[in-house]
């Protein structure tokens, strides 16, 4: 492949984005002598100048095929570029430290194309394996919604055929207020049909003690005020009153006998 020298000097010097530069040192081939050269890397092209700032490089090394090596038999923090094969060159390379030296060399190491092409597959198998495994969790959530949708659906018609439904409750509402239960009084007399009132009678609840019996009657939609309804059942509470008080002094009148008896009796 012909290499056209004009286009490489341009783009060594041009503001294309630089991957790493600074200063090496660089064995000659001619007199094994080491120089110092400035080594800039632009993609897969590693070029070295005179010194900083020209704007013709003195040579450039194309790292393709190639392997980045330690030079352990050289100087401390030397390494090279070796390219395999018959024939072929090898350039020994020097760096002011040993992190400089590793610097370089990843940077090196990384910059050939067989090398991205490499990172390239690998980056697409990774997210080739990450959309298939949120494929699969898709499927899979999918599944367990219409699993769950099923058994919601055969529950609920299970529960319609067995009859265990809850059931609406009624729309008709009844207001207990339209109808008044009137209570007889003690004499029998009803408080707004009077005596002659036979419509809508319930039948009689047990009776009372006194053996009056409690007379209930439905007169629907009968309009009843306050003083109506506070008299009735204010007679009621009243007769009940009035018995239990008859009751309770009777009961301390014959203890109060009993008891003059007992003194009686001991006073003999």
């Amino acid at each position: 492949m012909k290499i056209n020298e004009k286009n490489l000097a341009a783009f060594a010097s041009s503001a294309t984005p630089v991957d790493r530069e600074g200063w090496l040192v660089k064995r000659s081939e001619v007199n094994k002598g080491y120089q110092k050269r400035w080594f800039v890397l632009k993609g897969n092209l590693l070029f070295y100048f005179e010194k900083r700032g020209d704007k013709e490089p003195v040579g450039v090394i194309v790292l393709e095929g190639c392997t980045i090596e330690l030079a352990e038999d050289e100087e401390q923090f030397g390494f090279k570029i070796v390219f395999h094969g018959t024939g072929n060159r090898s350039y020994t390379l020097g760096a002011e430290s040993q992190e400089s030296m590793e610097q370089w060399m990843k940077a090196l190491a990384c910059a050939s194309y067989d090398y991205m092409k490499l990172m390239v597959a690998e980056l697409q198998r990774q997210l080739d394996e990450m959309e298939e495994c949120e494929a699969a969790t898709m499927r899979q959530n999918q599944a367990i919604h219409i699993n769950s949708t099923t058994l919601s659906q055969n529950s609920e018609s299970t529960e319609m055929r067995s009859g265990n439904s809850p059931m609406p409750p009624p729309r008709q509402r009844h207001n207990p207020f339209n109808r008044v239960q009137q209570i007889g009084s003690l004499d029998g007399q009803m408080l707004s049909g009077g005596p002659h009132c036979r419509s809508h009678r319930y039948s009689s609840v047990p009776g009372r003690p006194d053996g009056t019996s409690r007379l209930m009657e439905n007169i629907p939609r009968t309009k009843v005020t306050f003083r109506e309804l506070h008299t009735a059942y204010g007679r009621r509470v009243l007769s009940d009153f009035n018995a239990w008080r008859h009751a309770k002094r009777q009961e301390q009148d014959r203890k109060q006998g009993s008891g003059l008896t007992q003194e009686l009796l001991i006073t003999l």
